[in-house]
């Protein structure tokens, strides 16, 4: 067996306890939950204006409107004629390593979402792709996931998705540092529970971006469930240094999510006019605006059903993988695509396709000199 294939009982219980935090279920999908305020913002600025907003006046979010061609962000056939994933809008939602609006490419995505919509139901499934999981970074070339942003941005960071994944993610949301703070400081701030081991290392880290950001911070003095700012609780989910490592840090960002969209449900129009404000120019995505106006007119439609990590927990393993570093890693790729598509479409019967299967064989090759696999 991987040294690190299962969680160690420790790592287990703060999943658990991780997961008990988080079972409320909320209304509003992920995407629409971290960027609700600067989506609003794009039709405030759409009324107001009566033109595309631009990103580089702050006065709302870098809209690319873009149609990504399937063999561009490699979609395959199989995937293109699956009969179990008609019907399900899959989305991507990219939070970046940027302290600078730097959203593009040339940053690493900390976070990685897969939101999952079963268009019929209203229903939505979400997925951490886990950043430092050792996947073919879409150019035949393997690493941790998380790069394949920094290299080539939204697009590169897709096809990495469809590739390894077999999906058909074409949308895509990207948020940083900055976008998440003023998001959660317009709001007024969001409830979260910080516990010992969290404090520790909270402070630390929001003395790092507000070094970066060149903004003053608040240290977080006490253990409990509190009222935390924007930069606290942006330096909350980006703790790694937690029970659970980067498998808690994924979870925590699911839990801010949670966190801004209860608080957003209570928000008057004022607060939301305000947060529309002050976030608009931090958002980078390919949605349209007339797609923009048509998710927030169904919002009351959507209704978070599930969520989980990839690679799943008793399928994966964890070690340093030689100069690649410390890495997570799919103990069998093709078997957790199996699993991912159970999870999100209920398809038991799925079979990955031959890109998958060449790269479940390369990193079971690779990971194979440095762990022993079963």
């Amino acid at each position: 067996m991987a040294r690190n294939a299962k969680q160690p009982a420790g790592r287990q219980a703060s999943a658990k306890k991780t997961k008990a935090k988080k079972k409320s279920k909320v209304i509003i999908f992920a995407v629409e939950i971290l960027v609700l305020a600067v989506l609003l913002g794009a039709l405030w600025l759409l009324r107001d204006f009566g033109n595309k907003p631009d990103n580089s006046t702050n006065r709302g979010p870098t809209i690319l409107d873009v149609d990504f061609k399937e063999e561009d962000i490699a979609i395959n056939e199989q995937v293109l004629e699956n009969e179990h994933m008609e019907g399900y809008r899959n989305i991507a939602l990219f939070g970046v390593d940027s302290r600078t609006g730097q959203l593009a490419k040339g940053t690493l995505s900390d976070c990685i979402i897969i939101a999952s919509i079963n268009q019929d139901t209203g229903d939505v499934k979400l997925v951490s792709v886990y950043r430092d999981t050792y996947l073919n970074l879409s150019n035949d070339k393997y690493g941790k996931c998380n790069s394949a942003y920094s290299y080539g941005g939204a697009e590169q960071a897709l096809k990495m998705l469809n590739m390894n994944l077999d999906l058909n993610i074409k949308e895509f949301v990207t948020v940083g540092f900055e976008g998440l703070t003023a998001t959660v400081d317009a709001l007024g701030g969001v409830y979260l529970d910080v516990d010992k081991e969290e404090l520790k290392h909270i402070n630390s880290y929001q003395k790092c971006m507000a070094e970066d950001m060149q903004i003053s911070w608040t240290p977080v003095e006490e253990t409990g469930y509190q009222l935390l700012n924007g930069l606290q609780a942006t330096a909350y989910c980006r703790i790694r240094y937690r029970s659970g490592n980067d498998f808690a840090r994924a979870a925590a960002q699911r839990e801010v999510i949670q966190a801004i969209a209860e608080t957003a449900k209570k928000a008057d129009a004022s607060t939301l006019v305000k947060v529309a404000n002050d976030v608009s120019g931090y958002v980078y995505t390919s949605f349209s605006l007339d797609e923009i106006i048509g998710l927030l007119g169904e919002i009351t439609k959507y209704n978070i059903v599930a969520e989980e990590g990839f690679p799943k927990s008793d399928m994966r393993g964890s070690d340093t993988l030689g100069s690649k570093g410390s890495c997570v890693f799919p103990i069998d790729l093709d078997d957790n695509v199996k699993w991912l598509h159970e999870f999100l479409f209920n398809d038991t019967t799925y079979e990955p396709s031959e890109e998958v299967k060449e790269c479940s064989k390369e990193v079971r090759r690779f990971v194979s000199q440095y762990v022993t696999l079963p």
